[in-house]
């Protein structure tokens, strides 16, 4: 259970730093794909415009989220598995708890 609360807190972060990631570099990347070669004046038609890049937006976002989410997923299943590998050296390291003393049944003079 732990290690899928491990997995699952990787994946959430990565999801998060992906969509982060996505809407701070989006608008700076969508402006630049649509901006009229040679700084032309052009006519638009602006509600298809502003849907567009909306779209392109939310689009790039959710792929942002999905990249960051499998990255993530793999950091954290590497996470897992050298914590898991070390906590096993460690135990291989530690001797076996020692045994009680034999109790004995004879009454004390």
């Amino acid at each position: 259970m732990n290690a899928a609360k491990t997995l699952l807190n990787f994946v959430l972060s990565g999801t998060l730093l992906g969509v982060l990631v996505a809407s701070w570099a989006g608008p700076h990347f969508i402006g630049w794909y649509n901006e009229t070669p040679l700084a032309t004046q052009t006519m638009c038609n602006l509600p298809k415009v502003v849907h567009e890049v909306t779209s392109t937006l939310l689009t790039w976002q959710m792929v942002g989220a999905g990249i960051g989410a499998v990255v993530f997923l793999v950091l954290g299943i590497l996470f897992s598995v050298r914590a898991n590998r070390k906590a096993q050296k460690e135990g291989a390291r530690t001797p076996p708890p020692a045994a009680p003393p034999p109790a004995t049944s004879q009454p004390a003079p």
